[in-house]
């Protein structure tokens, strides 16, 4: 529950501390005493949204400090503990608005960022404000309020996750149907190209091969001519060879060496000389001996450059690189081919994630309809109570399996009955203002029962409603505060006097400053505040009197 609430330079508030207690706290005010401050501040602290138009005219700074007590909030904990903030039982929210605007936020005395307040603030305070009964005739209001009370959590969740699936894999087959339209001309031309280069059936490195082989065919005759004049030279000729030359020039060197050891070394190389000369000619030999005139081959060679050439010319490569362009355009047709492949594997996908799509619908739709029914008996007899006798609420849901959306198929109205005899129609048809109010008031106070928020705070939500219905609206709010801390912000005495304290809002000016201060009253000043709210300016005898009166027998009911 709400604790404390420390204001600083807020709006019209120079410096403001507040103890909240258990049960009901009624806040009444002189119009325009700013009796929503508290309300705006401790919002603030939960995590809305500001600006620089909070801070008090001639400050710095805007400070709110809220303290709750959150021992028996264990969704609380978790989500303390879970973000590494868990501090004890208590829990300390601060907000800081600069005059420029810049806004800081922290949690047990830890920086966080503002959207961490608004996440914790959602375990910890629920705030009704009073214009809640214009957004009542919304559609989309109207399910929150309804999944709200069903604690739908978790199933819409599952619903809108298996929603996103479905319309994600939808959307991808959309886009692969698309694209696949479009390449079907390139998949033509594609096919066309690799079935041309099948045929050519390219072989890595083999234009390089085939330009060297047919170089080596186109010049064999004087390639076998200059390698037999060589060998002749070098090894054959009898007259005199370089081989021949060697050995005689070796065989000399050897009868030097006895006498000098230094012609080592020369000799040593002449050796190794004569022995690559050897090899030489026994290589030289090998390949003359591989050479031949082949005029056949030669046109068969010649035949296949050209085909390269070709090719590579009309698909605008470098001979050298017809093979990878090939593979290329093989990958390149594989990937279109796969576009076939996956939009099956999509359709199977697709049908997988409407099925399971439909279930955790089926399931959203069946828990709406069950707490539908409870709502319609426990509203309509909330109006009644509310000085609308006969009347009668209903939820009607729409169910279109067909219709799929993140929120289910469901598509909710809120029907009501204002007096006996006349059908069930659209809220927003039928309803007066004041009606709507009540109405409003009553759908509020019911879900607030079933959610499990240890503050509601009820900022003037009573506007509209006066007389016996103001009196049944306060002894609904007492009735709610038995295990609810309740904070009510009005202006009818019948709702103020059922509240367990009062706290009184006044304005005055110091100096030239307005400032706003709220104190609580003991029974006497209730009394008199009470007496205010009835008699208006002029408090008489007989008012007071009525003001005791109207607070005796709220606290003794």
């Amino acid at each position: 529950m709400l604790v404390s609430l420390a204001i600083k330079n807020f709006a019209i508030v120079q410096q403001l501390e507040v103890q909240w207690h258990a049960a009901m706290t009624t806040i009444t005010g002189e119009t325009g005493a700013g009796k929503s401050i508290a309300i705006d501040a401790l919002g603030l602290a939960l995590g809305e949204r500001s600006d620089a138009s909070v801070v008090r005219a001639g400050a710095d700074k805007a400070e709110v400090v809220a303290s709750f007590d959150v021992s028996s909030l264990p969704s609380a904990q978790d989500w303390l503990a879970s973000h590494d903030l868990q501090l004890d039982d208590d829990c300390l929210l601060r907000r800081v608005v600069s005059k420029e605007g810049r806004s800081r936020a922290y949690i047990n005395g830890s920086p966080v960022p503002a959207a961490q307040l608004k996440e914790l603030g959602s375990f910890l305070v629920s705030i009704h404000g009073q214009h809640a009964h214009q957004q009542l005739t919304k559609p989309d209001h109207q399910r929150l309020l309804l999944d709200e009370y069903a604690n739908n959590k978790t199933v819409a969740e599952r619903v809108t996750e298996a929603y996103r699936n479905w319309h994600g894999k939808s959307k991808e087959y959309k886009s692969l149907l698309q694209q696949q339209e479009e390449f079907s001309a390139q998949q033509q031309l594609l096919q066309y190209q690799v079935e041309e280069l099948n045929e050519v059936d390219c072989q890595p490195d083999e234009f390089q091969q085939i330009e060297q082989e047919h170089q080596r065919l186109h010049h064999a005759q004087s390639l076998i001519l200059d390698g037999q004049q060589a060998l002749e030279i070098l090894y054959q000729e009898e007259t005199g060879n370089a081989y021949s030359a060697v050995q005689s020039a070796l065989s000399l060197l050897h009868k030097s060496m006895a006498v000098d050891a230094k012609l080592g070394a020369s000799v040593e190389l002449f050796e190794s000389a004569l022995i690559q000369l050897d090899e030489g000619a026994s290589e030289l030999r090998s390949y003359l001996d591989s050479l031949e005139v082949n005029p056949e081959r030669l046109h068969e060679v010649e035949q296949r450059l050209n085909l390269y050439m070709d090719l590579a010319r009309k698909h605008q490569v470098q001979p050298e690189g017809l093979y990878q362009h090939h593979q290329d355009l093989i990958q390149e047709l594989e990937q279109l081919g796969y576009c076939d492949e996956r939009l099956q594997q999509l359709e199977l996908e697709i049908n997988e994630a409407k099925v399971l799509y439909q279930e955790w619908a089926k399931k959203l739709t069946e828990t709406r309809l069950e707490y539908a029914r409870q709502l319609n008996d426990k509203i309509s007899q909330s109006m009644a109570n509310l000085n609308m006798a006969g009347a009668q609420f209903a939820v009607e849901i729409d169910t279109e399996t067909d219709l799929m959306s993140e929120l289910g198929n469901d598509k909710i109205n809120f029907l009501v009955s204002a007096n006996p005899g006349q059908p069930l129609q659209p809220l927003a048809k039928v309803a007066s203002g004041g009606e709507l109010s009540r109405i409003s008031l009553a759908i509020q106070v019911i879900i607030a029962q079933r959610v499990t928020t240890p503050t509601l705070l009820f900022d003037e939500v009573d506007v509209g409603v006066s007389g016996p219905t103001a009196s049944a609206v306060g002894k609904l709010m007492r009735t709610l505060s038995t295990n609810t801390q309740v904070i009510c912000v009005t202006h009818l005495p019948q709702v103020a006097c059922c509240g367990h304290q009062q706290q009184f809002v006044m304005k005055q000016t110091i100096e030239g400053q307005t400032m706003t201060q709220m104190k609580q009253l003991d029974e006497k000043g209730r009394v008199e505040e009470l007496a205010r709210l009835l008699g208006g300016d002029k408090i008489s005898s007989t008012t007071k009197a009525n003001a005791k009166e109207l607070l005796y027998t709220a606290q003794a009911a």
